[in-house]
């Protein structure tokens, strides 16, 4: 069931830069390893309710109430730019050490897991994705649908945590004064701001 054209399509979508990989490496960057392990996990589990809502038919609700997909979509918008804001007014001047200390993974977590779960388009990919390597004869089209929608969440998972500790292994030569902290804080806060435009321009 699980092809190699479906893995090889799969890892193709995850590897491509998006709000999730900007939070898992800017998380790798600002606060380390660990706290990067934290954002791969909670933007995976974030993956969970849209996979549910595609394997129940909600995501099909989603498509075709427009005021339920603009009122989804206008909540990730916000909180996309409350990630920016919060992003652009971090102190510039933290120290690697005292920051890892001061991060809760939890909170991390948090924060990753709402920027999928406030995603519309997500559900709405599981459903127009997953079908095409599902066999037209295979007797329990949901179970398949599940396990499928399972293996792309694994290999979001190793990836985002590729990703960060990538971020984490550049982290000393680019975080190593203020104003390079400043400078990637701001970075990553206008690149917030325009993927929360992105979406709020995104039609059903």
């Amino acid at each position: 069931m699980i092809s190699t054209e479906f893995l090889i399509t799969s890892l193709i979508v995850v590897l491509v830069p998006g709000t999730g990989v900007l939070f898992t490496v800017s998380t790798g960057l600002m606060h380390g390893a660990r706290a990067s392990l934290y954002a791969a996990l909670g933007c995976t589990v974030g993956i969970i309710p849209s996979l549910i809502a595609c394997t129940l038919g909600l995501a099909a609700i989603i498509h075709t109430s427009a005021l339920v997909f603009q009122l989804i979509k206008f909540a990730g918008v916000g909180y996309l730019l409350y990630l920016a804001w919060i992003m652009w007014h971090q102190s510039g001047d933290m120290t690697l050490q005292s920051d890892e200390r001061k991060t809760a993974g939890r909170t991390i977590a948090l924060k990753a897991f709402l920027i999928n779960i406030l995603n519309p388009k997500l559900s709405l990919f599981f459903m127009a994705f997953l079908p095409q390597f599902i066999p037209a004869q295979t007797p329990e089209p949901l179970i398949d649908m599940l396990v499928l929608g399972s293996s792309f969440m694994f290999m979001t998972f190793v990836v985002f945590i590729g990703y960060g500790l990538l971020a984490h292994s550049v982290r000393k030569y680019v975080v190593g004064s203020a104003k390079g902290i400043k400078y990637l804080q701001r970075t990553f806060a206008i690149t917030f701001v325009l993927l929360g435009a992105k979406l709020a321009l995104t039609e059903r």
